[in-house]
């Protein structure tokens, strides 16, 4: 089944009525932070043209810790995520709302 197919799916059992259970609605918050730290990685890493190697080896890691972080197959710790911004030369910006998560690295220089 195709995500949008699937997506439409959960929302017309939604619309029906049909609740989902605090521990899928809690699963799915976390996969959604997971992926949106996965892409801000990704973006950033490939904005400074670099390869995973590269920044594995900027920010202390392996490269396959990298591939980990941007398959969204792992949740970093907070010293991790220090690193992973130095290496990135950003500061990385988290924001954690009850409907929505946003994360995002800013460039330590500007590009002007």
């Amino acid at each position: 089944m195709s995500h949008a197919r699937w997506k439409t799916l959960r929302e017309r059992k939604l619309a029906e009525g049909h609740a989902e259970s605090d521990d899928i609605a809690e699963a799915r918050r976390e996969i959604r932070l997971s992926m949106a730290l996965a892409k801000a990685v990704y973006d950033r890493r490939t904005e400074l043209g670099l390869t995973q190697n590269e920044l594995a080896e900027r920010a202390g890691l392996t490269q396959a810790k990298i591939s980990r972080i941007e398959g969204s197959d792992t949740m970093p710790t907070l010293p991790l995520l220090a690193k992973l911004a130095d290496a990135l030369d950003a500061t990385l910006n988290i924001a954690l709302d009850a409907d929505a998560t946003r994360v995002h690295f800013t460039s330590h220089t500007d590009a002007a």
